[in-house]
């Protein structure tokens, strides 16, 4: 009977630990699949470094978006024009 309580025992905590770790993979799944696709680069107008469009800092002028890689650069291009 002591080996049936531990055996059963055994099974519930080995079924804990593993819905503990697939309950996450959906969101893994999803994770993985954005950071594998490619990321858009677009170009500082003012030092001509290529960004990820995502960490790029966007100034709307004239009428025209422009991103800019850093606020240094930002400030220096619009000082320039």
């Amino acid at each position: 009977m002591f080996r049936f309580i531990l055996f059963a025992l055994l099974i519930l905590i080995l079924y804990s630990v593993l819905y503990y770790l697939i309950k996450d993979m959906p969101l893994l799944r999803k994770r993985m699949s954005r950071e594998t696709q490619p990321e858009e680069l677009v170009q500082d107008p003012y030092c001509q470094t290529y960004i990820p469009k995502r960490s790029a800092l966007k100034k709307r002028i004239h009428g025209q978006d422009y991103y800019f890689c850093n606020r240094e650069c930002l400030k220096k291009y619009l000082s320039k024009s």
